[in-house]
């Protein structure tokens, strides 16, 4: 018997409950709308604050990290061994492209190139005297033939010689700035021994990894921002160089090179870098505040103002498409222009073509869109609720 009565009992409470809730979203708005049932009056104005939407740059941008890496860089390594007879720099001077940097002990190659040119002269004088011979056939042609060949291996030993002694100095193969010596004069170098690395690093080249569901969006010529941790309150600014053709498959990321312009050599290669690559920038954005969204199932609408004509104001409810998200707004991608304006307090009040009457807002301010300033990367937002 008594859970006979509880089961009637909660019947009855949802029952109650249905009716109560079918009057305040149904009826009610119906019976305020014609006047009645409690509801403001037929043409009364509900008391509403709005906005004009804001007009500001947009970004969208997605973050990476990547290191600094010189634009070009050699560890320069001598390729004859010998002895260091001269240092004609500085560690951590500029040096320009051809400048002399090692000069290794060339006595012997210098030696050889003079004997060559003696077997050089010789034979062009014996080649001449040949030629003078055969014209008035007194030797023959094979006489001159030989005479020719020695003429043309002795003008090879000299350019044997002239590059043997060319070995025997290392230049500077690019405008870079020297690192590091290991080597002191007279020391005695094997090939292949190490000297100094030189590093050209105006600008700097900067590797990072993008998700590869960016590959249809970067492209050549996209802005970087760069962070290092060396200059915490600074950025720098670069743009996308090259993209590497092949998706690493391990890590299925896009491989992304950009140059760092770096005039005053503040920077260094290898230094880890935070990098905002700037996809898509819109110069014009429209923003409206976050409270200005009214979610209908999958649909974010506004309540947009409307004059009559007579003085009178309406709300009608607008459809919109959002886009990025700063704190306490948001971009409308399409729905609204330059110029509307919409309900930002009281939208709970209101329906479509309700009359509304705006007033001042507490603080009359509404915080403004980060002009300029890229936004965190993000698809387009979706509705709310």
């Amino acid at each position: 018997m008594l859970r006979n009565i509880v089961a009637i009992l909660v019947v009855l409470l949802i029952a109650a409950g249905a009716g109560g809730a079918y009057w305040w979203f149904v009826m009610r708005p119906q019976m305020a709308a014609q006047g009645g049932g409690g509801g403001p009056p037929a043409g009364f104005a509900m008391p509403v604050e709005a906005a004009e939407v804001k007009i500001a740059p947009a970004a969208t941008t997605t973050d990476a990290v990547g290191s600094l890496r010189s634009t070009e860089s050699v560890l320069l390594k001598p390729e004859v061994s010998g002895r260091i007879v001269n240092i004609n720099f500085d560690e951590g001077q500029r040096v320009r492209k051809g400048t002399v940097l090692i000069e290794l002990d060339r006595s012997i190659e210098e030696a050889e190139l003079e004997q060559a040119r003696a077997e050089l002269e010789l034979a062009q004088s014996e080649y001449e005297r040949q030629q003078t011979l055969r014209e008035r056939n007194n030797v023959s042609q094979a006489a001159l033939d030989q005479a020719k060949a020695r003429l043309a291996t002795a003008t090879a030993e000299i350019a044997l010689a002239e590059a043997r002694l060319a070995k025997r100095t290392l230049l500077a193969p690019f405008d870079a700035r020297a690192g590091l010596r290991r080597v002191s004069p007279g020391a005695f170098v094997e090939t292949g021994t190490p000297l100094v690395n030189l590093e050209d690093i105006d600008p700097l080249k900067l590797d990072f990894r993008v998700p590869e569901r960016f590959l249809p969006t970067v492209q050549i010529g996209q802005a970087i921002e760069v962070q290092v941790d060396a200059f915490p309150n600074q950025e720098f600014q670069g743009e996308v160089a090259a993209i590497d053709p092949q998706i690493d498959e391990a890590g299925r990321s896009l491989v992304v090179r950009a140059v760092v312009q770096n005039e005053d050599d503040r920077l260094r290669p290898g230094l880890f870098a935070r990098v905002t690559l700037t996809l898509a920038s819109r110069e014009d954005a429209i923003w409206i505040d976050e409270a200005a969204i009214v979610p209908m199932g999958d649909q974010a609408t506004v309540f947009k103002l409307v004059e009559d004509g007579e003085g009178k104001t309406t709300a009608k409810s607008q459809p919109v498409r959002l886009g990025l998200r700063q704190p306490g707004l948001v971009e409308v991608v399409e729905g609204l222009e330059a110029g509307d304006r919409v309900v930002t307090a009281g939208v709970l009040k209101i329906g479509d073509g309700s009359p509304v009457q705006v007033v001042p807002s507490p603080g009359e301010g509404q915080a403004s869109p980060p002009a300029g300033e890229a936004g965190a990367e993000q698809e387009p937002a979706a509705a709310a609720g």
